[in-house]
């Protein structure tokens, strides 16, 4: 009875994030609180509960991505595209190994910021072998930046009297994830918001070959290539939604599962961040993370302006 009495703040905690008032955020925050506090039970392997529960909301997750949307978008805008995700990776590998941030830590955040923030973090995490420390330090660097981008990136718009379009394509760039290009564009207007989202969905599809690549470049020499499986079936999920779609409520429910699984992720890993951890890791996180997105958030802006 005791030893229930102490899980059970956790256990309500883990109860509260399959609700729809608790984001992926807010539940990175209660796990830190746990944590910090003490109320995280030492028996339970979050660890590895973890990793399987990222790769199977990652493959989940796959069956909301509209394919040929997506594709279109792609094509449209591949210049762009390529050009901030590989120059984002690039800039983030030589400034983290500048500033002596952990090699994994750093990339997470590139890679957060260069793609879809939490969703490219949990889907490149396994593939170069980063633990819950690395993911949980990046996590939260993602989502302080989303939160200040939400409020921030439609004032910044309307003062500088950017088009919809422009707005759209700026905001699915710079501003990591989905949630909060979503959250932006539309209150800056539907044209905006329809712009945002297509484009967004279509660099999340990046999250396939960076994550490959993430595997081989983190080899370690006397290791095999681990090869990130679930980014298979990731694929996968993507072609059955497209070439069965008379099964789109299916696919719809699965999607809104795999959400929910992933802000049960970040619960977890919440739960492995103390204060204790955060101080050790230093400010050199938070400080890479705003540098690269200032970075990357001017130099599109600049682009699309000017071009």
């Amino acid at each position: 009875m005791t030893s229930f009495k102490k899980q059970l703040p956790f256990w309500m905690a883990a109860i509260a994030c399959l609700t729809p008032f608790v984001t992926s955020p807010t539940a990175l925050v209660i796990g830190f609180l746990l944590a910090s506090f003490g109320l995280v039970p030492q028996e339970f392997a979050l660890s590895k509960v973890t990793k399987k529960l990222l790769a199977y909301s990652i493959v989940g997750l796959g069956f909301g991505i509209q394919f040929q949307q997506a594709l279109a978008v792609t094509s449209n805008g591949i210049g762009l595209i390529i050009a901030t995700i590989v120059g984002t990776l690039i800039i983030g590998w030589f400034a983290a190994k500048a500033i002596g941030l952990n090699k994994q830590t750093g990339y997470l955040i590139s890679s957060g910021t260069a793609i879809c923030g939490g969703s490219a973090i949990a889907a490149v995490a396994p593939a170069i072998n980063a633990d819950d420390e690395q993911i949980g330090l990046a996590l939260a660097t993602v989502f302080v930046l989303n939160s200040v981008a939400l409020f921030v990136f439609p004032v910044i718009g309307h003062a500088l009297e950017l088009d919809q379009h422009t707005f759209g394509t700026w905001a699915a760039i710079a501003i990591h994830d989905t949630s909060s290009v979503v959250g932006a564009a539309s209150a800056y207007g539907e044209e905006a918001l329809t712009t945002a989202t297509t484009l967004k969905l279509a660099r999340a599809l990046w999250i396939i070959p960076i994550a490959l690549v993430s595997a081989v470049v983190f080899r370690s020499q006397s290791k095999k290539l681990t090869i990130p499986y679930f980014i298979l079936f990731y694929c996968i999920a993507i072609g059955v939604s497209d070439l069965l779609p008379q099964f789109e409520m299916i696919y719809q429910g699965i999607f809104s599962v795999a959400k929910k699984a992933l802000v049960i992720c970040l619960f977890l890993i919440g739960c492995g961040i103390s204060v204790e951890k955060l101080k050790a890791a230093g400010p050199k996180p938070l400080l890479f993370g705003v540098s690269l997105w200032v970075l990357i958030s001017t130099t599109s802006l600049a682009w699309l302006t000017l071009s």
